[in-house]
């Protein structure tokens, strides 16, 4: 007899271990198990460092890299390097239970090392708008922080959805996004950004280019004629603010963009960022579109 109660113990210990154990799959596939909530995680991206503030857990990561700054409490967190370069030393001192990096971010030689230390990694790679809301919940699960992550995740959704109703269906809008202007970089369909442009009603003018960022030509850009220019500044558009990203273009007085002053800049960290500050980049771009749809022509 107490060798039987003794067994059905031990069985209702395994089961309980079992039951507690939190896994949940990453953006790679991969699934990532955690024997219990983590409470103290590593941030490799600075929009990881947003998503886990997001989802209740900022004052749980001990350790982020440089740019993870926001909210204005992520500015304080010690750095452990940037995306070139990681100081593995102190991420070890750290005592981390997860780490969450960004996937194409981080250097590949220095995630086999990073691996390799048996840690739980996370990675992260929103590539869709509901992968966003998704990326919370599962972060949120893993810190055992369910009912914040979810209060922000449903709250980003909404946002999202009601952006679509009002502008989605609204007369279309050409649309070249400027990534970087030496060499003149674009971004192909296969980017949350393009959910965005189609989301405010807009068409992006190469979302057929391979790769994910294409480098293309001035000629191109012309060819295409796109009805609006838009790029990511270091602020919002203001009437009496230049943009000497997109200067090179005003040469161009024919550019169906030039010629209605659709030249928009959009705050970098709205619309780089897969967080849920991207519902608010979502709304200048609507604004802005709508601003293009207003100057055509009567």
């Amino acid at each position: 007899m107490r060798l039987r109660r003794a067994l059905a113990l031990l069985a209702g210990f395994v089961i309980a271990q079992a039951h507690a154990a939190i896994t949940v799959i990453d953006d790679s596939g991969a699934s990532v198990t955690l024997g219990q909530p983590a409470g103290r995680v590593v941030s490799l991206a600075p929009h990881v460092t947003e998503l886990l503030f997001a989802a209740g857990g900022g004052a749980r990561i001990v350790g982020a890299v440089t740019y993870s700054d926001y909210p204005q409490e992520a500015r304080a967190i010690p750095r452990v390097g940037d995306n070139k370069a990681l100081d593995l030393e102190r991420i070890v001192a750290l005592h981390p239970d997860l780490i969450v990096v960004w996937r194409h971010g981080n250097a590949a030689r220095q995630m086999d090392r990073l691996m390799a230390l048996g840690i739980p990694i996370y990675f992260s790679e929103p590539k869709h708008l509901d992968d966003i809301a998704t990326s919370i919940d599962k972060l949120g699960t893993l810190l055992g922080t369910q009912a914040s992550a979810r209060a922000a995740s449903d709250a980003f959704t909404r946002d999202i959805a009601r952006l679509r109703a009002r502008y989605a269906r609204r007369p279309p809008v050409s649309v070249f996004y400027q990534v970087w202007d030496d060499p003149l970089m674009t971004l192909n369909r296969e980017n949350v950004f393009d959910e965005v442009i189609g989301l405010c009603g807009g068409i992006n003018v190469f979302a057929a280019e391979k790769p994910r960022v294409p480098t293309i030509s001035t000629e191109a850009v012309l060819a295409a004629n796109p009805e609006a220019i838009v790029t990511a500044t270091p602020g919002a558009t203001k009437p009496d603010r230049p943009l000497p990203a997109l200067d090179r273009w005003r040469r161009w007085s024919s550019l169906t963009a030039v010629a209605r002053g659709n030249l928009f800049g959009i705050d970098g960290d709205l619309i780089n960022r897969p967080t849920p500050r991207l519902a608010l980049g979502a709304a200048e771009l609507c604004r802005d579109l709508e601003a293009a749809r207003e100057r055509r022509p009567k």
